[in-house]
Parts: structure tokens; C-alpha cells; sequence
């Protein structure tokens, strides 16, 4: 049996988190950048740990009005003590039900700026580093923030099974209509050729190589349970196993 590791955004405000949270190897949770708060963080953290899944902290811009999607002028002081803050709060809820923080994990605009701007992604560095875990962060592969972290953080590459791609690593914007996959059996398609193949396919069908670690799917499509449970069924039919810890 081959295991593939799963993870997927939680503690957002969504409806699917208790459904979604069996099917998947680690959640990053909202930790009051884009969106949570103390309570959706401890339901959060008690349910991934009920399910024996990792536990991400996601932090954001702090800009719940935008859901963390929208790029901020944030003075870099002002953005890496929010990070810190956020990153804390997150841990110190896990820390005292007995669980622990495994990996950070960028949301939204904060993600794809530090894959392509120097300055956000050293300011998300310098925060990982405040901390004497030295968390690994889970990052793009091609992306500036991976250079960067080069000898000073682990950095687990992360590809996304329901987003269609550029050809040069990034993501096809949201503001796209064919930015996100919600197709079921094309979701299946674009993970199998990522994990066997090693190749992810961009949106005009040019082939990029994939070296990644972990797969991300979004909680907040509609049909994302569905999704993983096709996912997860198609995935034993090819004698490859969801992650647990």
C-alpha cells in the first residue's frame, strides 16, 4: 500500500469541517487573520486531534473583510507581530488540550505573495523563526518563500489537487472562472498524475514537473465532501492510502 498525505483549510466558518476531518492527513486552521476565533480554533484542534490529524496554524493578512484573498500595504513589522500573534494563539489552544502544532501554512494572498515577493516572504520566515519549534511551512514548489527558507526552515512542498495552474507554478486567479475544479472525477485526475506522474497539467495543458509532499484540497467547495470521499474511494481502487499520524 502507497500513502499520500491530504490536507485542507479548517476552522474557516465552514459547514463540512466534522465531515471532512476523517478523510484527510492535516487541517491548517484559521487562527483570526481571515477568519476564526478562540472557539472555532478549540473545536477545530479538538476535532483534528479526535481524528488523529496534523495541526497546521493558517495564518493571514489580518483581513477578515476579504477573507485574507486580497494583497495588503501592512507596514512589515505591523504584518510579522500579526503572524506571531496569530501562530501563538493557534499553538497555545493546541498545546493545552495535549496536541501540538506541526507545520504553518500561509492563506490566501499571504501564500501567493510570499511565493513571489521577497519581502512578504522573508516577513513570514522571520515569524516562523520566533518560535523554538522551527515549524516547517508548507509553500509552493518554484515559490521565492522555498529559496529563502533554504537552511533556515524546513519547507514541505505542497501542490493543490482542485486548482488549475500557470505555467509558471502559480495558481489560475480566482478571480478566473476555471480557477478552481470542482469535478470530482477531474480533481481524481489532476491528483493521480501529481502523485504517480509527478506532473501537474496547466489550464492550456502544458505539463510542469511536481515534486510535492502534500495535496491540498479546499473545504469550502460546495461539494468538497463529496469530493474527498470519491477521492478516497478511487485512491484504495489504486492501492494508495490516506495518511493518518
Amino acid at each position: 500500500m502507497n500513502y499520500i498525505h491530504i490536507n485542507c483549510d479548517l476552522g474557516e466558518g465552514g459547514n463540512y469541517d466534522a465531515e471532512l476531518m476523517p478523510l484527510i492527513s492535516a487541517c491548517n486552521i484559521a487562527c483570526g487573520g481571515h477568519a476564526g476565533t478562540v472557539e472555532s480554533m478549540h473545536q477545530t484542534v479538538m476535532l483534528a486531534m479526535e481524528n488523529k490529524v496534523e495541526i497546521g496554524a493558517h495564518p493571514s493578512y489580518p483581513d477578515k473583510e476579504n477573507f485574507g484573498r486580497i494583497s495588503m500595504e501592512i507596514p512589515a513589522e505591523d504584518l510579522r507581530l500579526s503572524i506571531v500573534a496569530q501562530i501563538l494563539s493557534l499553538k497555545q489552544i493546541a498545546e493545552a488540550e495535549g496536541g501540538k502544532l506541526t507545520h504553518i501554512k500561509p492563506h490566501g494572498a499571504l501564500y501567493n505573495d510570499a511565493a513571489k515577493d521577497e519581502n512578504i516572504a522573508r516577513i513570514v520566515i522571520d515569524s516562523i523563526l520566533e518560535f523554538e519549534e522551527n515549524f516547517p511551512v508548507y509553500a509552493p514548489q518554484n515559490s521565492v518563500i522555498s529559496k529563502l527558507a533554504e537552511g533556515k526552515i524546513k519547507v514541505i512542498f505542497e501542490a493543490f489537487a482542485d486548482r488549475n495552474y500557470n505555467e509558471n507554478y502559480s495558481l489560475v486567479s480566482r478571480s478566473k472562472p476555471n480557477a478552481l475544479i470542482t469535478q470530482k472525477e477531474l480533481v481524481f485526475q489532476q491528483l493521480l498524475s501529481m502523485y504517480s506522474d509527478k506532473k501537474i497539467t496547466c489550464e492550456n495543458g502544458h505539463k510542469l514537473d511536481c515534486n510535492t509532499t502534500t495535496f491540498c484540497l479546499h473545504s469550502d467547495t460546495p461539494n468538497s465532501v463529496e469530493i474527498l470521499k470519491y477521492l478516497q474511494q478511487k485512491l484504495r481502487e489504486n492501492n494508495i492510502q490516506i495518511m493518518h499520524s
